[in-house]
């Protein structure tokens, strides 16, 4: 039966003409689906204390748990996802994903409990495809030395999506928290919509593969990345830089109403404007700086800012700060499309929704215990037995990493480029 519903989505292969609009189509499909997931963020951290009965730092701990809970489940199914995509085209299992993450939105704006949102979570996790074919579909579409630039097209819709997102969120969750969790599906089923009737296919049919489920299990997924020397040299910079990243993804909303007192409205604003930086890096500086440095510079350079930018985060002590030291980190967003791209040319195009599959199996590894570390630390170093209240942990650690991940890479490329 699944055979026969992905086999009714399939459509020909787009021609050449079609390609630049094609990623006007998938930019429009991605900020959508992040200006969905963006509504929620503000009032998340309330709506957990309100089921558990708890504070702000034990909803920290939960809401690691909770995003652990999608990435265990993400990280198991992802790479079933990118082989069906290189299987049966792009175009139906962006559908699929994007309709799942609707229902999913519903089911969590009336959960009774707190094992309600992790049932959900659970449930999206296994739907969780879309930004993997998002960033396959890409790949099909644009030349080897176009790859890097357009995939800033990601980031930028990203980018701006979050600048919706949250400030809509905020506003809406003024009104009661499980508003915006409405409002989120609903936007993700009027996305549907949009794919289904816009949305051409990207992969003909002559670059598909068959579905192999030894290549489809996460591990044999990981190991696929090991044919590709440039790609498997540059894994564990990947692994430490999506670890920093759930400093700012798993605790920048508790972080800020503990510190700062913020309401949900403040946390909106705050993710706006880091949506309005991340769109203008990966929509307008990366076009500039990665054809101007090139891509390995674009990484070291990238990754510097992002050590810095969390350095600053942990010792902000005034509420405006945090608003400035957004500038550096959201530049360090350089880095990202400059490591797609690299490691995107070393792999062909039949294979280019397993590696973003495998890519987003890290991703996925990492969120399980990216949240747990940072959370965890979050409310060891808040929580009433704190042996010194430092709220600006995560981030210290997020620095850390981000160091490691410089150092990494500058051996791995060096030595393969």
């Amino acid at each position: 039966m699944f055979k026969t519903t992905i086999l009714a989505f399939d459509f020909l292969p787009m021609a050449d003409n079609k390609k630049t609009a094609a990623l006007g189509f998938i930019f429009v499909t991605l900020f959508l689906d992040v200006m969905g997931l963006g509504i929620i963020i503000p009032v998340f951290p309330k709506l957990i204390a309100q089921l558990i009965h708890g504070d702000l730092s034990t909803a920290a701990l939960w809401g690691g748990w909770l995003v652990s809970a999608f990435a265990i489940m993400q990280f198991l199914f992802s790479p079933i996802m990118g082989g069906l995509s290189d299987r049966y085209g792009r175009r139906p299992v962006l559908l699929l994903s994007l309709l799942g993450f609707g229902l999913d939105y519903f089911v969590m704006a009336f959960a009774p409990t707190i094992w309600w949102l992790f049932a959900t979570r659970v449930v999206a996790g296994v739907m969780g495809a879309s930004f993997t074919t998002g960033t396959a579909y890409i790949a099909d579409i644009s030349t080897p030395e176009k790859r890097a630039q357009n995939f800033g097209l990601i980031g930028m819709a990203f980018g701006l999506g979050f600048m919706v997102g949250p400030a809509l969120g905020g506003i809406l969750g003024k009104i009661g928290p499980r508003i915006p969790f409405i409002v989120a599906g609903c936007v993700s089923l009027l996305n549907t919509l949009y794919g289904y009737f816009i949305l051409p296919e990207s992969l003909p049919k002559e670059n598909r593969r068959k579905f192999d489920w030894k290549r489809a299990n996460p591990i044999g997924s990981l190991k696929q990345l090991g044919k590709y020397p440039v790609v498997l040299g540059m894994v564990v910079s990947i692994l430490c830089i999506y670890m920093a990243a759930h400093a700012v993804q798993s605790t920048w909303t508790y972080f800020t109403m503990l510190r700062f007192n913020w309401d949900e409205a403040t946390v909106g604003y705050s993710l706006a404007l880091v949506g309005l930086l991340v769109g203008a890096v990966q929509g307008g500086l990366i076009r500039i700086v990665i054809p101007k440095i090139g891509q390995k510079w674009s990484v070291y350079v990238g990754l510097m800012l992002y050590t810095v930018g969390l350095m600053l985060f942990g010792l902000a002590n005034q509420s405006w700060m945090m608003f400035v030291f957004l500038i550096p980190y959201a530049m360090g967003g350089i880095a990202g499309p400059a490591l797609q791209g690299i490691m995107s040319t070393q792999v062909p195009a039949n294979a280019q929704g397993e590696l973003q599959g495998g890519l987003t199996g890290l991703v996925s590894l990492t969120s399980i215990f990216g949240p747990m570390l940072m959370t965890g630390l979050f409310h060891y170093f808040t929580g009433k037995d704190a042996p010194v209240y430092f709220p600006g942990a995560p981030f210290f650690m997020g620095a850390l990493l981000c160091l490691a991940s410089l150092l990494f890479a500058m051996r791995s490329l060096k030595k393969h480029l």
